[in-house]
């Protein structure tokens, strides 16, 4: 969990001084609103690690004050709740102007690191809802909840989640569900879209604005650069590569690559039909709505790199129309930022000093793909395998039952111990640092699955103790020990959609 930083003492909910940069941009940026609330609101789960955050004493989310403006019923003192227009592509078609559909910003609060801005998701029809309804269900509200902290406990960039209010309210999905809000928080819920709204729109002014405030914000060193708008598009670039090397190196899946879920901060955002690799294939899609498979697993880093483009794309009216410049700052950036921090990942995952050369990753991932091996247990069960053995030693029983294809698995094991005993690394630190590289718990969706159908009979221990377990996903614990299992016979038939 986050240490609180000293600056920021834990304190009360009364004591959060809210302010809302976002809404002094111009009236067309954003539409002021309250959040429709929730009837008779219940606390399902608060994270103590984002409460850290901002400083605030996670005990305080329990009190009844705190429950009502958690849930949306009451304003904080300070908040300007709003909802911001951006639009974006959508399974890379156009789709024209989108927004917070079901979210209002209630403002930002100073942290540890910074301001973070707070979000109700979940908490009513905005101008921007189109046909949808603006809620968010108990499901999709506690996926995104443990998915937000389990990347923060992989040390994977994401917006964070404070905590989840249920209620009985129905709504309405494939079938009849209950609503809840999530309190999410981000230093920063730009996103690519943002950018595109106004590129299309023809607004530069709006384009400017929105470019200087992001800069400003949390770029202010750019301000430096010859160019600032050119080193903006550069900066989004590598931080966007770097994160999609850290999806494919956990073996993560977003589902949902638009534009307009890609964050500017390089941040994971918006979770929905997420899923983690289970059996190994690098075609899987987790997304059941992803007919045409556009968010496979394998194409993920070529995505971002389009949507990179398509901002590069909105950004052109303040790039001089260069689109030869605008494509460099790209490419320039994102593939090289991508292939290092992949290479460097993976070859701490592998327990090399150096990063992965790319013929010991090619002969991994076939034999990961010939023989769908569990993609997390593969690599902790790597982690503690001696360098050196002899030949046909039963030590190597616990990758080797991983694979259909011993004899496989059994030379791959060969090339990989040639590459250890070429840094003659130490065994003891060697392994210790794989263990440190390879998680032993990731949010299997058949472990939210059986968070969530606890929780809609009302029971929120296993949900507890999810959130628990995640925090500390590179530890050995015994009491979780089932969360680290491929899923029983019983979750073959989840499926998770744009809906999720």
């Amino acid at each position: 969990m986050n240490a609180p930083d000293p600056e920021f003492p834990l304190r009360s909910i009364d004591a959060l001084a809210f302010d809302n940069s976002f809404a002094r941009l111009p009236a067309r940026f954003h539409t002021r609103l309250a959040p429709w609330g929730l009837p008779e609101p219940r606390l399902v789960a608060t994270s103590a690690a984002a409460a850290a955050l901002i400083g605030l004493d996670p005990s305080a989310l329990t009190a009844p004050e705190a429950l009502q403006w958690l849930a949306g019923n009451r304003l904080p003192d300070g908040a300007e709740s709003l909802a911001a227009v951006y639009s974006g592509h959508q399974f890379g078609v156009w789709a024209g102007r989108l927004g917070d559909g079901r979210a209002h910003l209630a403002g930002e609060v100073r942290g540890a690191g910074g301001p973070w801005e707070l979000q109700w998701k979940g908490a009513g029809r905005t101008p921007y809802s189109r046909m949808g309804d603006g809620r968010a269900v108990l499901r999709s509200s506690i996926r995104e909840f443990l998915c937000s902290e389990a990347m923060a406990g992989l040390g994977i960039p994401s917006t964070r989640a404070l905590a989840i209010v249920g209620s009985d309210l129905p709504v309405q999905r494939e079938e009849t569900e209950t609503a809840a809000v999530v309190m999410r928080m981000s230093p920063s819920f730009v996103r690519f879209g943002s950018f595109e709204h106004w590129a299309a729109a023809g607004d530069v002014e709006a384009l400017q604005i929105l470019a200087d405030y992001v800069i400003d914000r949390h770029f202010p060193a750019l301000r430096e650069a010859p160019q600032p708008v050119e080193a903006l598009l550069q900066t989004v670039s590598r931080l966007t590569g770097e994160l999609l090397a850290q999806w494919q190196a956990v073996g993560f899946m977003h589902g949902v690559m638009n534009t307009d879920n890609m964050s500017i901060l390089g941040l994971t955002i918006d979770y929905g039909p997420f899923g983690f690799m289970d059996g190994f294939d690098g075609g899987h899609v987790c997304n059941h709505s992803d007919s045409a498979g556009r968010y496979r697993f394998s194409h993920q880093p070529q995505v971002a790199h389009w949507n990179l483009l398509a901002l590069a794309g909105a950004l052109l009216p303040l790039l001089d129309g260069d689109r030869e410049r605008a494509r460099a700052a790209v490419d320039e950036a994102y593939g090289p930022a991508y292939d290092e921090c992949f290479a460097r990942l993976m070859g701490a995952k592998l327990g090399l000093a150096a990063p992965a050369d790319e013929a010991l990753l090619t002969g991994l991932y076939l034999l990961l793909q010939r023989n769908r091996c569990d993609y997390t247990s593969f690599f902790r069960r790597l982690s503690v395998l001696p360098a050196q053995v002899e030949a046909g030693v039963a030590g190597d029983a616990p990758v080797l039952d991983l694979c259909i294809d011993r004899e496989a698995g059994a030379a791959w094991l060969r090339e990989w111990r040639t590459r250890l005993a070429g840094e003659a690394r130490p065994e003891r630190e060697r392994q210790a640092s794989m263990t440190r590289s390879n998680p032993k718990y990731v949010l299997r969706n058949w472990v939210a699955e059986s968070a969530i159908r606890a929780a809609r009979q009302g029971e929120f221990a296993e949900l507890h103790d999810v959130l628990h377990c995640l925090a500390r996903p590179f530890d050995e614990q015994p009491e979780f020990e089932r969360f680290a299992t491929p899923p029983p016979d019983w979750a073959d038939g989840i499926e998770v959609s744009c809906s999720s």
